[in-house]
């Protein structure tokens, strides 16, 4: 008998302890942990469904996830529960029904990242393991010239792993822009979708542009080449955040 009920969670968490969002024998990951809290709310076997299976170290503020029950609770009530089983390092923010033929992974959407560097002299403590620390001084503004060449829709070959499954390095990115305050700067990207680790190359690479190593319109040559030699280092998770999943219908 099919389960009556698609419920939809918005999950935020800090990925620090974490194997990744997808269920590994290696490690605790996102999903086991939901899996295990859902399956004790409802006394029934939970398989969530993740949006976005984040990488180990990687953070969410608006990850999306579903999983169908029999259970009758108010929709809205299934994050206060969830949440009461669930570890501090990780909250529902909020939790929908949706239809039944409803895919976190299956239905058009935006998703925005940000990558944050802490760049100053001496690190601080405190943002360890939500930043990237560089202390050579960066260049916001060449920063940013640079990532107007990402703009658009191109093939991010040189911009990806190798381990990446796509079957297609073609990409789409809506906003790509560098901010400063203080002593953290910010990459927020949003696109279509995004190859393995090819959100912590950009920002190696941009990182490159910003130390005066790349000029800015030397992007332009490391798509021409789809080397991913070419492009910058990838980047540490840590620094690496979900922000949002938006979705077009």
């Amino acid at each position: 008998m099919c389960a009556l009920r698609r419920i939809k969670l918005i999950v935020s968490y800090d990925g620090t302890n974490y194997c990744g969002w997808q269920k590994q024998p290696n490690g605790v990951t996102i999903e086991e942990v939901l899996n295990k809290a859902a399956s004790s709310l409802c006394g029934e076997e939970i398989e969530v469904i993740g949006a976005s299976r984040t990488d180990s170290g990687v953070h969410a503020f608006g990850n999306v996830a579903v999983f169908d029950t029999d259970m009758k609770m108010d929709a809205g009530k299934f994050a206060f529960a969830l949440n009461q089983r669930l570890p501090d390092d990780i909250r529902i923010q909020e939790s929908y029904e949706v239809e039944k033929k409803w895919h976190p992974r299956k239905c058009d959407c935006i998703k925005t990242y940000i990558y944050r560097i802490l760049n100053r002299k001496i690190n601080i403590p405190t943002e360890r393991l939500y930043a990237h620390f560089c202390y050579f001084r960066l260049d916001i503004d060449k920063m940013n010239e640079a990532a107007g060449y990402f703009i658009g829709t191109h093939d991010f070959t040189s911009f990806c792993s190798q381990k990446t499954q796509a079957q297609s390095p073609v990409r789409t990115i809506h906003l790509l822009e560098v901010l400063k305050d203080d002593d953290m700067i910010t990459i927020a990207i949003s696109g279509d979708g995004f190859l393995y680790n090819m959100i912590r190359i950009i920002a190696g690479t941009l990182i490159k542009v910003g130390m005066g190593v790349y000029p800015p319109s030397y992007i332009k040559e490391i798509f021409a080449a789809k080397n991913r030699r070419l492009a910058g280092q990838t980047m540490p998770a840590k620094g690496l955040t979900l922000v949002e999943i938006e979705y077009m219908d």
